[in-house]
């Protein structure tokens, strides 16, 4: 059977869908795992009983453990540069730059943005409980996590002149302007934290990411909220996983459908050329009448080539010879040719008469 042919087309998306499935696949396991550990995570409250629970506990350590409570600087907070009655203690500042690049496919204008500029800034901070037990958040930036609200939001557009305009269409980019925002985790701020909650030497409490590999989270929003956002990323990976598996089921059908039809007709090739052997081996003489046709054709060919220039009297005494020879011979050839040879010659006499 000949070799069966993938297209380039069907085995790109092929490999495509499997390979999107495989990721989206790892991806909802990681977030499986760690909305399974979130619902696992015990729930302490900040006051005077959390450090008695670290010093029974072994290691001091609590590995994955909920908190909350209100964020207070250890020292000098950051004032916000747009609001001066602000102040947190992380701040993130970030100027892009927005423009429209022309689409030569698809002929049309599409949005690209780009980052001019970002900083980031963070003083040393603790959540205070109801009796100001205080926690100390250590490595903010690693969380995850909403921690953040924007402060300030400011959009810069640019005005065009006519020669702009035409530069514009020659190079196929639009400037469209500058987006300035400013996000704070304000003083005060009531903050989730989940994480490696220690008791250090020193007797200070301690929450920082988890040395097990598990995710850390710091939000402004409340534990439900978290779970429900962790709950929502696991269902897209999930919903993904699933549509990409099912793309490469559809495609792995087609071709299997494809092949198949090729089979189909690989055996019925296979039936015909069969029944023509069995035919062939049934019938060994079959092509022995079609031989003798032929040379009996040629012969006859012949023998009118020669007797178109004989007289009358020839041409009857030949065609009875002919006659006479065929009715010695019994075979189905030789009366085969009696009869060819009969209506050839009563046909030839005519012809021989009519001439004469």
């Amino acid at each position: 059977m000949e070799e069966f042919p993938v297209k380039v087309s069907e085995a790109v998306c092929l490999g495509a869908s499997l390979a999107l499935s495989g990721i989206c696949y790892c991806l909802y396991k990681k977030s499986r795992t760690t909305l399974d550990k979130l619902e696992d995570a015990p729930h302490f409250t900040i006051d005077g009983k959390l450090k008695d629970i670290l010093k029974v506990t072994p290691g001091a350590c609590l590995q994955y453990a909920v908190i909350e409570g209100a964020v207070q600087p250890v020292g000098e907070p950051l004032t916000s540069s747009f609001q001066k009655e602000l102040f947190g203690v992380l701040q993130k500042f970030l100027l892009r730059e927005h423009r429209l690049v022309w689409n030569s496919l698809s002929r049309t204008w599409t949005d690209s943005e780009r980052v001019l500029h970002q900083r980031v800034t963070a003083v040393p901070f603790v959540l205070v409980g109801s009796d100001n037990t205080a926690v100390r958040v250590l490595c903010p930036l690693q969380a995850s996590g909403v921690h953040m609200e924007t402060t300030h939001e400011k959009f810069h557009q640019v005005n065009y002149g006519f020669s702009d305009i035409i530069g514009q269409y020659l190079s196929g980019e639009k400037l469209k302007g500058q987006l300035e925002t400013e996000e704070m985790l304000k003083v005060g701020a009531t903050l989730t934290g989940v994480g490696e909650l220690i008791l250090d030497t020193d007797g200070t409490l301690n929450l920082r990411p988890p040395s097990n590999g598990s995710e850390y989270f710091l939000s402004i929003t409340d534990f439900d909220t978290l779970l429900g956002e962790q709950e929502s990323t696991a269902g897209w990976w999930k919903g993904l996983a699933i549509a990409s598996a099912v793309a490469g089921a559809g495609v792995l059908l087609w071709l299997g459908r494809r092949y198949y039809n090729q089979l189909k007709v690989h055996w019925q090739r296979e039936k015909e050329r069969r029944e023509f052997d069995r035919l062939r081996a049934e019938n060994p003489r079959a092509r022995a009448p079609v031989a003798g046709h032929e040379a009996i054709e040629d012969e006859e060919g012949a023998l009118r080539e020669r007797l178109c220039y004989l007289p009358y009297s020839a041409t009857v005494g030949t065609c009875a010879a002919a006659t006479a020879a065929t009715r010695l011979s019994p075979s189905p050839a030789a009366l085969f040719v009696d009869r060819a040879s009969a209506g050839w010659c009563l046909s030839t006499m005519f012809e021989a008469t009519v001439i004469t």
